[in-house]
């Protein structure tokens, strides 16, 4: 097994399913893939005109045929294993050059979608990925990037102690790392009650929840999470309350009285969401959601 760099970019020709399948061609990449198959891999994201940069950690569970065109192969993906970065990791770093050792020192663009990398590698890119910083006040209350820093505790890796694969495994590690992320990326705010709730420490009260829970293995991404506070958290767990496609708030048949909802919920109905969209919960995991635990 060896751990590798996998790059998705958003105008890639490529079936790519984020969080599901990497799509590539057999002739460049086969041998390298099936050399991850039960290790963890880093995916670098590349956009038009945006960043660029390692963005989730994720496992490899194995690598099929294309049925479609037996030119190309899937590197099919652990879905409950991916975890999405807290800080935003830029291939170069100044004065230091790359994270992966033997690419050149320099801007320059590399061609090779997947890249194996050293043990040594893959901890700097998630020590960098994943260690949690403080910020002096409280968190930002709009429009601040999510890699900007976390007012909850730091979490910072140390050289001593359980390695980064076993780390990621960690459920409690995990937890933690995936409730800054969505309370960062909602501002502190519940996305369906619009309260914003801070203690005398200026934390935010609300809580993280999954939409594709952890027992069904969901993924550790802001897109499979939601900021709620404990009552509506509580409610949208039990299939009381879900998501359409187009973000309203849809509430079970004679589940909850009207006097009750026009507490809970923003006159309007509609899903408070970040001004970023890759920060927005994914459709397919609403529809997940509806299919399998609203009562509606």
């Amino acid at each position: 097994m060896v751990k590798a760099v996998f790059i998705q970019s958003s105008h890639s020709p490529y079936d790519d399913q984020p969080g599901r399948a990497y799509h590539f061609p057999k002739r460049q990449y086969l041998g390298r893939v099936e050399q991850t198959v039960g290790d963890w891999v880093i995916f670098y994201a590349g956009t038009r005109g945006g960043n660029l940069g390692y963005h989730a950690v994720q496992k490899v569970l194995q690598v099929i045929e294309d049925p479609n065109d037996d030119s190309q192969a899937y590197a099919l993906l652990d879905p409950g294993s991916e975890l999405s970065f807290e800080n935003y990791v830029p291939r170069w770093r100044p004065d230091l050059g790359p994270f992966e050792t033997g690419l050149p020192r320099s801007r320059g663009s590399n061609t090779s979608a997947v890249r194996l990398i050293s043990d040594n590698d893959f901890s700097k890119i998630i020590q960098a990925g994943l260690a949690a910083r403080m910020e002096p006040d409280t968190l930002p209350r709009s429009g601040e990037s999510l890699q900007q820093g976390f007012s909850d505790d730091p979490e910072p890796f140390l050289h001593a102690g359980p390695s980064r694969e076993v780390l990621l495994s960690q459920r409690a590690f995990r937890d933690r790392s995936f409730a800054r992320q969505v309370k960062h990326a909602y501002a502190g705010r519940c996305s369906i009650s619009g309260l914003e709730l801070r203690n005398g420490g200026g934390r935010p009260e609300v809580e993280a929840a999954h939409i594709i829970p952890v027992s069904e293995n969901g993924p550790d991404t802001v897109r499979n999470g939601i900021a709620l506070s404990g009552t509506v958290h509580w409610m949208f767990d039990r299939g009381l309350l879900s998501i359409s496609d187009s973000n309203e708030i849809l509430v079970a048949q004679d589940a909850v009285e009207d006097r009750v909802l026009e507490r809970l919920i923003v006159p309007d109905r509609r899903l408070i969401v970040p001004d970023n969209p890759v920060f927005q919960p994914h459709p397919s995991y609403l529809k997940w959601h509806r299919d399998n635990v609203f009562k509606g």
